[in-house]
């Protein structure tokens, strides 16, 4: 077919066609200016020292994250490492947390200069945030007294159940103070020598400013808080005073704990000391604000902007714990069931387990070698995405399957230690997709208990979950699952592949907000997240009814998990 058009409309057609053109031109123009201007505004950031950096000890990766004054990353550099398993410790050593620190700051200040041709001197705000809880005992010459205990832990199941019986408040097996008062028990020679102890975040923050100092969110993981005073509980320190003084220690527990501080208000500034610790090169200048270190928990709040009461979120890892942000305190104590804070004080109810996703990295590392075997090498991000999305094609309650990723033990489900475990019975459906499901149901299984909790026994009223962590960079699997274990609505930012550093640099941000009156949770919803996407998942009922299933099987087979911990020695 042939069409045939007159020499005016030609004439139109071609005015138009040229107009078509110029306008492209003009936006492609546009668009270029605006990224050379956007380049210079960063340049310009980042000379001026209008930068804010948040470094997070994870339990895998240790990173860290520049942003700009407008929230946005500008690098990032990290540091890979892992627990070790010593004199029946869960731990880090000293070495690795330098050099950890140290190699992601480095790779962050490197990334800049590939990307900007700038050395960075100065930054605006700094904070520090790690893994909540634990404990890190050291004397007046700064010594470490014995090695990190980590939050990973579970021997201080006696001194726990002792202070809960004597505060009337739950006390996690996690806490400093259970690990403090465990020591106290087993009479550990290092105790009269303490002079303070502190997390790993609050480690980290006196080591570059040479103050003792908790963000609150990080210290109600020490000790527990009061609310109306934003501080520790008093009558429970006192408490504890009566408690051991008999033993004749040198010192009271108020003057060994650092001090507590509130997002929004200045902690400390880099030392000079600090400088040349932080930066290897020398280049960075000392003298830089630095905010209240911060655990994980409060930093996964912030990153996914769920600091309002009736919000809460969850952070997916190594371990994995969902934050509510209460509207009343619960009716009573709950062992499963910590209570902390936000940064800002607002009391939350924190789900805590202590297994999530190591088994599941450990079986994708096997997959890996049995494709390499093959001669085929898969890349990271490949390997997760067709192996976690196996799990949409499964049946919705795992095929009968069933498994335990308990690399430690589980303080919900009361085990004190743990064996990764995987069982099935003759008649189940014995397939890759209900594999997988059933290894990603069973992450999340203890969560599932101690919300139920919540949700059931307490009727908490939650609007919204927002999700974080890396499983969640495969898109809607791990999203839909944890709707189904939660049966709420999930949400998932553009933001939450940035994690906790970021979490931490925007609370480093917050304490250089000109706005001194603005509350962190105006300050997120206003300025940091007004123009974040997000995508929201709502739970598929086959799928709620199918974790049900999970579940179910999930509590009968504890027996199963008890059994191999009594009998299968390592």
């Amino acid at each position: 077919m042939i069409l045939i058009i007159d020499k005016c409309t030609y004439k139109k057609y071609n005015m138009v066609v040229t107009k078509f053109k110029r306008l492209l031109f003009i936006e492609s123009a546009v668009r270029g200016v605006n990224v050379q201007t956007n380049r210079l505004k960063i340049k310009q950031a980042i000379t001026e020292g209008e930068t804010s950096l948040g470094i997070e000890f994870g339990s895998t990766r240790i990173k860290a994250v520049l942003i700009d004054n407008r929230y946005e990353k500008i690098a990032s550099g990290s540091y890979e490492w892992e627990n070790l398993l010593e004199d029946g410790f869960w731990t880090y050593n000293l070495v690795d947390i330098i050099t950890g620190l140290q190699t992601a700051y480095s790779e962050m200040k490197q990334e800049v200069e590939r990307n900007y041709g700038i050395t960075i001197r100065k930054i605006g705000s700094i904070g520090f945030s790690a893994m909540m809880h634990g404990y890190m005992a050291f004397d007046s010459t700064g010594e470490l007294l014995v090695p990190f205990r980590t939050w990973r832990n579970s021997t201080t199941g006696v001194a726990a159940k002792e202070l809960t019986n004597q505060f009337q408040f739950n006390i996690p097996e996690r806490w400093s103070i259970a690990h403090l008062y465990q020591a106290i028990l087993n009479d550990e020679k290092h105790l009269p020598r303490i002079d303070c102890i502190t997390t790993l975040a609050g480690y980290i923050h006196w080591l570059l400013t040479g103050n003792k100092a908790i963000g609150i969110g990080d210290a109600s993981g020490m000790f527990p808080i009061d609310e109306s005073t934003q501080d520790y509980n008093e009558s429970m320190v006192k408490q504890f005073d009566d408690l051991i003084a008999a033993k004749g220690y040198p010192w009271k527990l108020k003057e060994i704990l650092p001090k507590v501080y509130i997002s929004g208000e200045q902690a400390g500034e880099l030392t000079e000391i600090g400088a040349k610790i932080l930066d290897r090169s020398r280049n960075l200048q000392p003298g830089t604000p630095i905010c209240p270190p911060e655990g994980d928990a409060g930093t996964g709040m912030v990153a996914t902007n769920s600091v309002r009461k009736r919000t809460g979120n969850i952070s997916v890892g190594t371990s994995v714990f969902a934050m509510i942000v209460l509207e009343k305190e619960l009716s009573k104590v709950y062992p499963e069931i910590d209570l902390v804070t936000t940064p800002n004080g607002s009391p939350v109810a924190m789900v805590h387990a202590n297994n999530c996703s190591s088994d599941l990295n450990a079986w994708l590392g096997l997959f890996r070698e049995f494709s390499e075997a093959m001669g085929q090498k898969v890349e990271t991000d490949k390997l997760f995405d067709v192996m976690l999305n196996k799990a949409l094609e499964a049946d919705p309650d795992g095929g009968g399957l069933l498994s335990y990723g308990y690399f430690s033990g589980e303080n919900i489900t009361g085990l004190e230690k743990g064996r990764p475990l995987f069982v099935r019975s003759p008649e189940s459906h014995f397939n890759l997709a209900n594999f997988m499901r059933t290894h990603l149901f069973t992450a999340f299984g203890a969560l599932k208990i101690g919300m139920g909790i919540l949700t059931t026994e307490e009727n908490v009223a939650i609007d919204r979950i927002l999700a974080h962590g890396g499983l969640f960079k495969t898109p809607l699997v791990g999203q839909k699952i944890v709707a189904a274990a939660m049966n709420t609505p999930v949400s998932v930012m553009s933001t939450a592949g940035e994690g906790g550093a970021w979490g931490m640099a925007i609370l480093a941000s917050y304490m250089m907000n000109e706005d001194q009156k603005e509350s962190l949770e105006d300050f997120l919803d206003k300025k940091v997240f007004e123009e974040v996407d997000g995508q929201e998942i709502y739970p598929d009922q086959i799928d709620v009814k199918g974790f049900e299933a999970f579940i179910e099987r999930y509590r009968k087979g504890l027996v199963i998990e008890q059994a191999a911990v009594d009998n299968l020695m390592l």
